[in-house]
């Protein structure tokens, strides 16, 4: 996991710094009034968007939260809304065949035509992608290169993994409603009915800042950061930076 060492690092300073923490708790306006806090800070992250789609709220649709975070079930048949970052790694995610090769050294270099020996030219062989367990389809809706707006240095990887597994990457894509017999929709002139069993939302998030609103509405000035703050771009430096200098601050 990318910040597993940072998250190792902060939970260790939590222990020094004798901080308490209290975990699977629902903390509620009330508890932080009676509680009469000198200071709040509101770092309740972002909630899944979810679109302006008829039948948005059919059993087969599901967020991308329920899926990476909470395990949720994902038939055989896949179409992911959205096909920003989030979108490619859950993309990448239910189109996995297997343990991953990041974690194989032997299988990464199978998967990528790598000869480890070195006894090829240019120490390539043929490669050997693995196809994909689930037909996956990854949907954008403007017209432009699905994934346009990955990293320069990483995108062509993404992509490439992606098509490798034979995931269909459709862009301009229209959205008309979601039924049992799939996720209808049209690009251009043409419609069409993709008939998947599951539907992932990978449409973008909103701010969680309820209780914020809540607590502003008693007369209190909590402070908000990190996605509650702003969920238009997600950025756990950005968070932890905000919160160093709100900590340095008060």
């Amino acid at each position: 996991m990318r910040f597993a060492e940072t998250l190792r690092y902060f939970t260790g300073e939590l222990a020094r710094a004798g901080v308490e923490l209290r975990l699977g708790t629902t903390v509620t306006t009330q508890t932080l009034l009676d509680e009469a806090f000198d200071e709040i800070v509101i770092a309740t992250g972002i909630l899944p968007r979810l679109p302006a789609i008829s039948g948005i709220d059919h059993p087969k649709v599901v967020s991308y939260l329920a899926v990476l975070r909470d395990e949720a079930s994902v038939g055989s048949r896949v179409a992911i809304i959205g096909a920003g970052g989030i979108g490619f790694d859950v993309a990448e995610y239910v189109s996995q065949p297997g343990p991953s090769t990041s974690l194989d050294v032997a299988a990464f270099n199978r998967h990528w035509g790598i000869d480890s020996g070195l006894q090829t030219s240019g120490g390539l062989v043929d490669p050997h992608p693995a196809a994909s367990p689930r037909t996956v389809y990854l949907l954008q809706c403007k017209a432009s290169k699905v994934g346009g707006g990955l990293g320069v240095t990483t995108g062509w990887i993404h992509r490439a993994e992606l098509a490798q597994r034979g995931v269909h990457m459709l862009a301009g894509v229209s959205y008309r409603r979601i039924d049992e017999e799939g996720l209808h929709i049209s690009i251009g002139d043409e419609e069409q009915t993709l008939e998947v069993d599951t539907v992932i939302v990978c449409a973008g998030q909103v701010s969680r800042r309820n209780l914020f609103d809540e607590l502003c509405g008693h007369g209190l000035s909590p402070h908000l950061i990190g996605g509650a703050s702003d969920a238009a771009e997600l950025d756990a430096k950005r968070a932890i930076r905000q919160g160093t200098e709100l900590a340095a601050s008060i």
